[in-house]
């Protein structure tokens, strides 16, 4: 075994061993709990030792990487797009992305069912992004997303478009606050929307230093990068 397969196995055995403990602490199953390894300017040799150790779930923020690691990876890897989307990127995340995260507002997914449509791609599952941001007028908080407040109309917009499955929430915790009221606040959120929605019941939250307290507070996809791949 290689040292740089070494590491990571040591390390993802570490994340594994943490996610066991906070599912337990919780109350849940480990099968609860989907774990989406976040490769985003790891190279490719880095994402084959992740395969090689079983993982199957890989997250990128950026279609430029995405698109070509897709295409050099084997067809069983299920692609996770989560960083902010760019309209003119939509047609080329329609062809390797799997799951998209970061959908927060109805022109967006429109065009994405549009595209996946047009493609002939079978339903792709999507994730709304909430903003759990408290101040609205301040540009430096925001980390992208829906407001709360919009939830409800974009749910019944995007459950009436083809091509698109959506499942669940996705939010990130705001910087500078704490990452369990960002998760306690979002599963709330989520519990009234699944209350109308009742297929739109999964949770997209947690990363490398705050999956234990969304585990908590109900995520069901957490994204880890660092805590498994090393710093960047």
């Amino acid at each position: 075994m290689s040292a740089r397969k070494s590491e990571i196995s040591a390390a993802l055995a570490s994340v594994e061993s943490r996610i066991s403990k906070a599912v337990f602490a919780a109350g849940r199953l480990r099968s609860d709990v989907k774990l989406i390894v976040v490769t985003k300017t790891f190279p490719l040799t880095d994402l084959e030792i992740c395969y090689e150790l079983g993982l199957r779930e890989f997250g990128e923020n950026r279609d430029q990487e995405g698109s070509v690691k897709a295409l050099e990876l084997p067809s069983d890897i299920n692609w996770h797009f989560q960083g902010q989307i760019q309209s003119n990127k939509l047609k080329s995340i329609a062809t390797w992305a799997d799951v998209v995260h970061s959908i927060d507002n109805f022109a967006h997914a429109s065009k994405l069912s549009a595209l996946s449509t047009d493609l002939g791609m079978s339903s792709k599952e999507v994730f709304i992004q909430v903003s759990l941001d408290t101040n609205k007028s301040d540009p430096s908080s925001e980390r992208g997303g829906a407001w709360p407040s919009e939830l409800a109309t974009l749910t019944e917009q995007i459950l009436e478009l083809p091509s698109l499955d959506l499942i669940g929430l996705m939010a990130v915790a705001p910087l500078n606050a704490s990452p369990d009221l960002a998760f306690e606040k979002l599963f709330q959120i989520s519990s009234e929307i699944r209350s109308d929605f009742p297929t739109v019941n999964r949770i997209s939250a947690g990363m490398s230093n705050d999956f234990e307290a969304a585990i908590l507070h109900g995520a069901t996809h957490i994204r880890i990068g660092s805590q498994i791949l090393g710093l960047r």
